[in-house]
């Protein structure tokens, strides 16, 4: 795997609800007294992500392990402004690719897990994949409330939609409850007043979005229009440069655009440290 920057590129208001005619609908009833207890932290399985290729805080000398140090730095330095000026909205990165099967949810979740390894860092992974999760899979997040239901019920507090980890500066938001208009929900002005909230609460903190692919599906470009740095994954002899150059089109707005060649064959990081030159990607 090998990373290169490819161009510089207050309380929810009450939300909006559309039935399936357009028209806004009542907000839910009020959750029930269970729902809004705090939840119980999660334990990740680090055997299994090991097993799957994944950077855990147990094997930190790791090929894949030092191979997202790599990919980190960069971005931790235009969230924080470190060694230059502070990038706009640095802390939102989002994680995409052209096509699906590319892994993008591979690059998220091992870019959290090397933050979140980090001193002066936190991070909040988001699944933003809402019409295909696959953190809850991986990271074994139960069904819960999350991103869309954030968006949709006014009586439900972003406290109570995190789901906290055992790795303490690692914290979860699910995608939530699917619904038919998701990508409006996405580019609504609740999304936009979640985005600040989560963004301005921790000034430590980065939010890494998995999202969809650009080509096949709305939403993730809709999601990069908030973001202040964006990963766009390509598939090693897989991906066509007719779709980079697509998929780059759609994003041409955002400030910083990174790419990541992710299923290489070979990397500099594992040329020089010697390790054994395995493809750990899905």
């Amino acid at each position: 795997m090998r990373s290169l920057e490819a161009r510089p590129a207050a309380p929810a208001s009450p939300a909006l609800r559309a039935n399936d005619e357009g028209r806004a609908a009542p907000a839910v009833e009020p959750a029930p007294a269970k729902e809004r207890a705090a939840r119980a932290r999660i334990t990740i399985d680090r055997t299994g992500l090991k097993a799957r290729g994944y950077v855990t805080p147990d094997m930190p000398n790791s090929q894949i392990a030092d191979e997202f140090r790599v990919i980190k730095r960069p971005i931790i330095g235009n969230a924080v402004g470190k060694g230059g000026s502070k990038v706009p909205h640095g802390n939102l990165v989002m994680v995409t690719s052209a096509l699906p099967e590319e892994g993008k949810t591979f690059t998220a979740l091992n870019l959290a897990m090397s933050v979140a390894m980090e001193y002066d860092s936190t991070v909040l992974l988001v699944d933003g994949d809402v019409a295909h999760p696959m953190l809850p899979t991986l990271l074994g997040v139960p069904a819960s409330p999350g991103l869309l239901d954030l968006l949709t019920r006014d009586d439900l507090d972003v406290a109570e939609a995190l789901v906290k980890t055992d790795l303490e500066k690692l914290t979860v938001l699910p995608a939530g409850s699917r619904h038919p208009r998701a990508t409006e929900l996405l580019a609504s002005e609740q999304m936009a007043m979640l985005l600040r909230e989560l963004a301005s609460r921790y000034s430590d903190r980065i939010i890494i979005f998995d999202s969809p692919p650009l080509l096949p599906t709305t939403e993730a470009r809709v999601l990069a229009t908030y973001m202040g740095q964006i990963i766009m994954v390509v598939g090693a002899d897989s991906t066509t440069q007719h779709a980079v150059t697509q998929a780059l089109a759609t994003i041409e707005s955002c400030q910083v655009v990174l790419m990541l060649l992710n299923k290489a064959s070979q990397t500099d990081v594992g040329a020089y440290y010697g390790y054994h030159q395995d493809d750990a990607s899905p």
